[in-house]
């Protein structure tokens, strides 16, 4: 699932200050430097949620929750608001763009009051949700209120206080009901062939008529055959990416941009650039031969959104799905040439042999040697054991003739 995230945002109102403030509201008021930070956040399992009941004017969306949170700094008198907004963000962790700026203002002691429409909005993590209502909060004199929960930090002694861990707790449980029902369809999906990424490979479109079907994109097909051919004549990813560079060839991102095609990757200042990432990522994707490759990647709970690899034997391959751009042959020794890879000498010389010649005695790999000043058919292989032992013999011989001469100085 791809999440459609619009940066955090921070937008100013007008000031809306009392002429007779309430007596609890003096201290505050004082400080009309300071902001009332109203946070909104709608994540995208919310917006799913609103749009299969059909709601055009869902009370979680970020229009609504804005009009009732101004709404509320206007009735209460709180100057200066605010908003800091999360509009695709998860409340499961707090490693948001709109609540780390809220939260830098906080630290910077710029912030009076927080309000957010209740305390799902806040966060649905109920450790971390308590450690900022508690502790990060009243250590900046922040006064935190969740306005349909009915919480205000100002009144610790209220009964709505008191259940408000409850509450938390709550909100957890449902992010991790939701978790599991949404890794329940994927798994479905998965085990049944349907392609579970949402971002199609370079050289693929998603079939107008049917969603879950690729069809070969020509023009950036002819691409991806490029880089196989290039790789398959010895070139390395980093020379692949500087001929593609130096001949003008649009990278995977401005390429799916002109097309008009949706592409989580930012888009770089030149579209001409290629990443050495790039070009190895294409390289080894299977894919291309054909083939749907599920449960690729897994996360080990919803607090730990770190993507890791899924050992190649229970990944889910579904061979024939789709028209295949490579041969599987083709691919297959493309993956042998990659895994005999090897660092570039200094003279930027290479060999198609490179990593792939072992010595007839001892069956240690052979060195590529060759020079500046050497023509092409002077360049040679050397056992790597038989050049450590000359190495080795080079530096105790240097390490005797150095302590000869010193004593004979001395």
């Amino acid at each position: 699932m791809t999440n459609t995230q619009s940066l955090g945002t921070i937008e100013a109102t007008n000031p809306v200050l009392a002429v007779a403030p309430l007596k609890e509201e003096t201290e505050m008021l004082r400080a009309t430097d300071k902001i009332t930070a109203l946070y909104c956040r709608l994540s995208v399992e919310d917006l799913k949620e609103d749009k299969k009941g059909g709601k055009e004017d869902e009370s979680n969306s970020i229009q609504n929750q804005k009009m009732i949170l101004l709404q509320y700094a206007k009735e209460h008198r709180f100057p200066n608001p605010t908003f800091f907004v999360d509009d695709g963000y998860s409340g499961t962790n707090f490693d948001r763009p709109g609540f780390q700026a809220m939260l830098a203002e906080i630290e910077a002691g710029r912030v009076a009051v927080c309000c957010t429409k209740d305390l799902s909005r806040l966060g649905r993590n109920s450790s971390l949700t308590g450690l900022y209502i508690n502790f990060t909060f009243p250590k900046y004199n922040v006064r935190y209120i969740a306005i349909n929960d009915h919480f205000d930090t100002i009144d610790p002694n209220s009964t709505d206080s008191d259940i408000a861990g409850i509450k938390n707790w709550f909100n957890e449980f449902f992010a991790k009901d939701t978790s599991r029902k949404i890794r329940a369809v994927n798994k479905a999906k998965g085990e049944r062939g349907v392609p579970l990424t949402v971002n199609v490979p370079f050289g693929y479109r998603k079939d107008p008529e049917d969603k879950t079907k690729w069809v070969v994109d020509e023009a950036a097909a002819l691409v991806v055959k490029r880089i196989f051919k290039l790789c398959m004549e010895g070139r390395g990813p980093m020379q692949i990416a500087k001929l593609l560079q130096e001949e003008k060839v649009l990278n995977p991102t401005a390429y799916k941009k002109r097309e008009g095609i949706k592409t989580p990757s930012p888009e770089t200042a030149d579209p001409y650039h290629w990443n050495t990432n790039t070009v190895v990522h294409i390289l080894e994707r299977r894919e291309y031969t054909g083939c749907t490759v599920n449960f690729k990647t897994y996360t080990n709970s919803i607090w730990d959104k770190k993507q890791r690899e899924t050992p190649i034997e229970k990944q889910a391959v579904f061979y024939n799905t789709h028209p295949s751009i490579i041969e599987q042959e083709v691919f297959d020794k493309v993956q042998e040439i990659r895994q005999q890879r090897h660092r570039r000498i200094k003279t930027g010389k290479s060999s198609l042999f490179s990593g792939m010649v072992y010595c007839a005695d001892c069956g240690a790999k052979m060195r590529y040697c060759t020079t500046n000043y050497f023509e092409k058919r002077q360049d040679h292989f050397v056992c790597a054991t038989t050049a450590a032992i000359r190495e080795a013999v080079r530096h105790t011989l240097s390490a005797r003739l150095f302590w000869r001469n010193w004593s004979g100085c001395t």
